[in-house]
């Protein structure tokens, strides 16, 4: 089952939060469906900025959005152009006063997103999917993460019928909830058609994590 569901959904208040952080029962459709086409927009508008993830809260009369990103100086531009772009692009969708914060994200190579974009990249490229996927792969166990699958869908290579193939590194344990996994799913616009790109990326566990935090702070 874990493997047929989200992961991240899964997770929910375990190790996972929402990615919208606002309460409402006035217009929560409305302001779902705003939040839905506005993350879709900012993910794809600036593909070429690595955005993770963009969580949204609210309040009566004020958005906040905070855009974590492996390239923050893209999405800043020179002298705050693009953030300024940016808090107009939400103003205008959202029609209220909006904040804009851009977090770094601090290890772009094992976060789920960065990596699911970089092999979509490289596919768009014409770079071979296998490269691509195993470089990312090292990458990745190099920078500490406990395991990562990936699965590339499509048309690969060019080849008359579709196909899927899985690449993994360590052990990714989808059904313990306790486990911190990050998950993606990115589209690749090829001459041959849409290639689909999964990746699970295995962080640790929960446990874990809290007591190496502890002992830091001691």
């Amino acid at each position: 089952m874990g493997s047929k569901a989200s992961p991240q959904a899964l997770r929910i208040k375990i190790n996972q939060s929402w990615k919208s952080l606002w309460f409402g029962r006035a217009g929560f459709g409305k302001n779902l469906v705003e939040d839905i086409a506005l993350r879709r927009k900012l993910i794809a508008d600036f593909r070429n900025a690595s955005i993770s993830d963009v969580l949204i809260n609210r309040n009566a009369n004020q958005i906040e959005v905070n855009i974590h990103t492996a390239r923050p100086g893209v999405l800043i531009g020179r002298g705050g152009t693009g953030s300024e772009k940016i808090k107009k692009l939400v103003e205008k969708s959202t029609g209220m006063k909006a904040r804009v914060n851009i977090v770094e994200v601090k290890l772009p190579d094992i976060d789920a997103m960065y990596i699911a974009q970089s092999i979509a990249s490289q596919i768009e490229k014409r770079i071979p999917f296998r490269r691509a996927v195993k470089q990312l792969l090292e990458r990745a166990k190099d920078s500490g993460a406990k395991g990562v699958k990936i699965q590339v869908s499509g048309r690969l290579n060019g080849a008359e019928i579709a196909r899927s193939e899985k690449f993994a590194n360590g052990t990714v344990p989808l059904s313990t909830f306790d486990s911190v996994i990050d998950y993606a799913y990115v589209t690749a616009l090829t001459t041959y058609g849409i290639i689909g790109i999964k990746v699970w990326v295995y962080k640790g566990r929960t446990a874990d994590m809290n007591k190496d935090k502890k002992s830091f702070r001691k």
